[in-house]
């Protein structure tokens, strides 16, 4: 191998595999440079800086394949890549689904996305970033303590190559920056932040408000009740309401309907939201945290309905859940240079609603407002959902205090069925949602 560009190192590995007796492959190269530094109490706590390259590559003997990764790129390492995962295929169990994209499969045009900012802050930059949201949060009446500031940037790139004549490449910035902090001292203390991510620098938040929103929250939780067990509204928060999207992406996920291991395995077409409530997935978003111009196998993707008007439209496959489930790919293979690929959302949310998050509170007598979420008991195969959870305690259409120690219970089918989104939805995490409210759920508190 004499050529060293990641481009031609795919080319030879694709190639050196069928002379060395595959059917088909394909390779995945992944590079990647970041920096980041943290700061507690206006002293620097670490800067760290890494580059590293991986590369994976998968054959396919018959129905038999595996797949092999490394750091290495010497030519020599590579070749025994090659000879080792070809060899390791030949003696695989069969596998009837796996495979790669046919021609008439793969994607033929690939969208530019606005997915790469060029501008790398310094090191400097980012101490001064991270120290600006730490002293904001400090300077808040009530802070009494810091688990620090944090700011960091990245630039991965991702190529990948098939035999059968797919070619594909893109390069993702990412540029973050958090302020952690407590309130109150001794047995009276709190803990709260705020974080910012992005694609581009010029997206984050201001450092200063990152920090007085941690302070602030921090602040608000102080003298928290223990309140009893009651069933009652529950509003979920932005900074956790997305989790109720994550689990639904886990139950509608190609693999689990294709077991059999997912609530949701017979409920295509039904409606289990309210009439009005839409889930998109949408890959191609600019600026978007998870934005790809194409799948982990080389498909295209695009902008998808999950939920349209309350009912199920699609679930998340890839090529292998696909064919097991006798359909097409929806285009959401992921994959890493270590493993198979596995369906995946890309950008998912919960589309605003019509109300704002003031008019969902408005008539509930009590209720409780999530901020934090903790732990995770959540039955994918029954809906069964049971988390730790802390936030406020509303009454008569108002927050009227803080709480701690209480779960929050029910079931997600009744849940979704119950689900009302507010009008606040932002682009913040890659699994977005609004504030979002669901009555009739079981809290359950130490203080009866």
């Amino acid at each position: 191998m004499t050529k060293t560009t990641p481009s031609s190192i795919l080319e030879q590995l694709i190639s050196k595999a069928k002379n060395a007796g595959a059917d088909t492959a394909d390779a995945l190269f992944m590079e990647n440079r970041s920096l980041s530094v943290a700061q507690r109490l206006g002293k620097p706590e670490s800067i760290e800086r890494s580059e590293d390259q991986d590369l994976g590559l998968r054959v396919f003997v018959g129905k038999r394949n595996a797949t092999a990764s490394t750091t290495d790129m010497r030519p020599e390492t590579l070749g025994e890549l090659v000879e080792r995962v070809v060899s390791m295929a030949k003696v695989a169990p069969e596998d009837r689904f796996a495979r790669i994209a046919e021609k008439t499969e793969i994607a033929i045009r690939q969208p530019n996305i606005e997915l790469f900012d060029p501008s790398e802050p310094s090191a400097e930059r980012l101490i001064e970033r991270a120290s600006a949201a730490e002293e904001a949060a400090l300077a808040v009446s009530g802070v009494t303590n810091s688990e620090g500031g944090a700011a960091a940037w990245s630039d991965t790139s991702i190529i990948l190559a098939t035999s059968n004549g797919f070619w594909g490449k893109y390069r993702r910035s990412g540029h973050s920056l958090s302020a952690v902090v407590l309130a109150g001292k001794d047995q009276n203390m709190e803990r709260d932040y705020e974080y910012s991510s992005t694609v581009f620098e010029s997206d984050l938040a201001d450092p200063k408000i990152i920090g007085k929103t941690a302070g602030e929250r921090a602040v608000r939780r102080l003298n928290p009740i223990k309140p009893g067990s009651a069933s009652i509204p529950v509003v979920y928060d932005p900074r956790v309401s997305g989790s109720l999207i994550g689990h639904l992406s886990s139950a509608l996920n190609g693999s689990s309907i294709a077991r059999g291991t997912s609530f949701l395995k017979d409920s295509m077409g039904e409606q289990i939201f309210q009439s009005g409530v839409q889930v998109f997935d949408d890959p191609h978003r600019p600026r978007g945290l998870r934005s790809k111009p194409f799948d982990g196998e080389g498909l295209a993707n695009d902008k998808r309905l999950i939920i349209e008007n309350g009912c199920i439209r699609s679930w998340f496959l890839d090529l292998a859940t696909a064919d097991q489930l006798s359909l097409i790919s929806t285009g959401h293979a992921a994959r890493s240079t270590g493993g198979a690929p596995n369906p995946s959302p890309s950008n998912l949310f919960l589309a605003a609603g019509k109300v704002s998050p003031a008019n969902l509170l408005d008539d509930i007598k009590t209720g409780l407002y999530v901020t934090e979420l903790m732990g995770m008991s959540v039955n994918m195969v029954t809906g069964d959902y049971s988390r730790g959870a802390g936030g406020f305690w509303i009454e008569n259409g108002e927050i009227a205090y803080p709480v701690s120690d209480v779960t929050v219970a029910g079931n997600l089918k009744d849940m979704f069925s119950a689900l009302i989104p507010a009008n606040d939805l932002e682009f913040k995490r890659g699994t977005d949602a609004p504030t979002v409210r669901i009555d009739g759920m079981t809290v359950a508190g130490p203080g009866d």
